[in-house]
């Protein structure tokens, strides 16, 4: 069973948002599984804007091709180079290297406490 970080909050699209300034944003651990292999990620350009529920990248696995949403509206400021070269860290390490991008928050789209977004998804919260 997938596990839920207890300190991040999540999109209805899997996508996890910390309360730090510059935000880090990333896919959960449910989406890593449910993705299998990830072999591509496509993100955002430091400088683009992003809007909250907007796709603004994507994430491919050796099962499928998803579209990335952020969470929140805003500037992005940094991303993830590890995980860009080596994209596999989103099977190994969802909530810590597999960060994918830091946003300039102006704006929060919906957001799920852990709880809910473990109750929701039939996850642990861990």
């Amino acid at each position: 069973m997938s596990t839920v970080h207890p300190a991040l909050r999540y999109s209805v699209e899997h996508e996890w948002i910390d309360d730090r300034t510059p935000a880090t944003i990333g896919v959960s651990r449910v989406a890593a599984d449910a993705l299998g292999d990830v072999v591509y990620v496509e993100l955002p350009e430091p400088g683009a804007t992003v809007t909250a529920g907007q796709v603004c990248g994507e994430i491919e696995s050796t099962k499928s091709v998803s579209e990335l949403f952020s969470p929140v509206s805003g500037e992005v400021v940094a991303i993830n180079d590890a995980v860009v070269a080596d994209p596999s860290l989103v099977n190994s390490d969802p909530y810590g290297d597999a960060w994918l991008f830091r946003v300039a928050v102006t704006e929060e789209g919906p957001l799920l406490s852990a709880g809910e977004y473990a109750a929701a998804n039939g996850a642990d919260l861990g």
